[in-house]
C-alpha cells in the first residue's frame, strides 16, 4: 500500500515539496526497434500531431515507424555516448547540480516519452510522502507540443492519486533575465576563445504555421528571447538572425527554415555563421546531429567557410543558478510556510 504522504511530512522523514524536471525524452539505445518504440509514444501523442487517429494511427504504424526507425537510429548512433544518450546524461547532471543547490527539496527528472517516465517518478514522490509538488518543464518557450504535453502527463498521473499534492507548474522561461544572462554569457565566453562570426544564428525547433494561428504562443516567446539576446549582446539584426529547424511533413512550418538559410548564407557574402539552439536546455539529437553535425554539412557544401555551434547549456554554473533561481521564485509562500513551522 501507497504511504500516505501526511504520515511521512509529520515525522520529517522527507523534504515537503518535491521539484519535478521534465526533458522530452530519448531512446533506450541507438536501435531501430528502441527508435521505434520512442517515436511510437512521441508521435501518438495529440498534442504532437493533431490529426485524427484514424487517419494518423495507420500513417504512423504502418508508413513512418517501418521507414524512419533504421535512420534515426543511425542519427542517435552518431552521437551515442558511453553513458547513453546525450539528452538524458546531461538532463541527469542538471538535475544532480540543481539537487545540491537546493537541498532542501527533492528534485527529481522524468521523461515525458520514455524513461523514467512522469508516472513512475511520480509514484516515488508519493511514496516518498511529499506534500507540494512543482512542475519545471525544461523548455524555455511554451508550446502545446512540448509544456502542454508535460502537463497532461502530470496532471493524468495524479488522478489516480486519493490525495494530490498542492501543484504548481512552471510555463516557460523564455524571458527570465537570469536566462537570458546565461545565454549571453555562454555565446561570449565562445566567442572569446573562437572569435565571433559573420552571423550569430538562433535556431530554433519548429512547429506548424497552424499550431500558432490557433494560439500557440511559441513563435511570440522565442522571438523575445532573441530581442532579449540581441540587446544583452549588444548586436543587430543582421548580426543575430532566427531559424527554426527540424520539420517533418507537407504543411508550413514556422520559418524561416534552418537548412535553407545555411544554404543561402554563403550567397549573402557569410563565411563564418555561429549556431546557438536557445530552445533546448541541454545538448541532443536535434543539437548534435541536426545542426552540429547534417546542417553544418549544408552550410560548407552551400560556399560556407566555418561553422560553428555554441553547446547548450548543459549544467553549467550560469544555468544552474538561472535555474535555481526560477524554482525558488515559483516556491514563494510555501517557503514562508515551512518557515513558520
Amino acid at each position: 500500500m501507497t504511504q500516505d504522504f501526511r504520515d511521512g511530512a509529520a515525522a520529517g522523514s522527507t523534504p515537503r515539496t518535491a521539484l519535478l524536471l521534465v526533458n522530452l525524452g530519448t531512446p533506450d539505445a541507438p536501435t531501430p526497434a528502441a527508435v521505434r518504440r520512442f517515436l511510437g509514444e512521441f508521435l501518438h501523442d495529440h498534442r504532437v500531431v493533431d490529426t485524427s487517429r484514424w487517419l494518423w494511427c495507420p500513417i504512423l504504424h504502418g508508413v513512418i515507424l517501418p521507414l524512419r526507425g533504421r535512420p534515426v537510429a543511425h542519427s542517435y548512433a552518431s552521437i551515442w555516448g558511453p553513458d547513453g544518450s546525450p539528452l538524458r546524461v546531461q538532463s541527469e547532471k542538471l538535475t544532480a547540480a540543481l539537487q545540491a543547490q537546493l537541498p532542501e527539496f527533492t528534485v527529481r527528472l522524468a521523461m515525458r516519452y520514455g524513461a523514467p517516465s512522469i508516472a513512475s517518478v511520480l509514484r516515488e514522490v508519493q511514496a516518498q510522502a511529499h506534500e507540494r509538488l512543482l512542475v519545471l518543464p525544461l523548455y524555455p518557450q511554451y508550446s502545446a507540443t512540448s509544456t502542454g504535453a508535460v502537463f497532461d502527463a502530470v496532471t493524468t498521473a495524479l488522478q489516480r492519486w486519493r490525495w494530490t499534492p498542492e501543484l504548481r507548474f512552471i510555463n516557460d522561461y523564455h524571458a527570465d533575465a537570469a536566462h537570458i544572462d546565461a545565454l549571453a554569457q555562454s555565446v561570449s565566453a565562445f566567442r572569446a576563445r573562437h572569435g565571433a562570426a559573420d552571423v550569430l544564428l538562433l535556431s530554433l525547433h519548429g512547429i506548424p504555421q497552424r499550431y500558432v494561428r490557433n494560439g500557440d504562443p511559441y513563435f511570440d516567446q522565442c522571438m523575445a528571447t532573441a530581442r532579449r539576446l540581441r540587446v544583452r549582446l549588444g548586436l543587430d539584426d543582421k548580426q543575430l538572425i532566427v531559424s527554426f529547424q527540424s520539420r517533418v511533413g507537407r504543411e508550413p512550418w514556422l520559418q524561416p527554415y534552418t537548412d535553407q538559410t545555411l544554404r543561402e548564407l554563403p550567397a549573402r557574402g557569410v563565411r563564418h555563421v555561429q549556431v546557438l539552439c536557445p530552445g533546448f536546455a541541454v545538448d541532443c539529437l536535434e543539437t548534435l546531429e541536426e545542426i552540429a553535425i547534417e546542417n553544418r554539412d549544408a552550410f560548407l557544401a552551400a560556399g560556407g567557410e566555418r561553422f560553428e555551434y555554441i553547446p547548450a547549456l548543459n549544467d553549467s554554473p550560469a544555468q544552474v543558478e538561472s535555474l535555481a533561481g526560477l524554482l525558488r521564485r515559483n516556491l514563494g509562500g510555501w517557503l514562508e510556510a515551512d518557515a513558520a513551522t
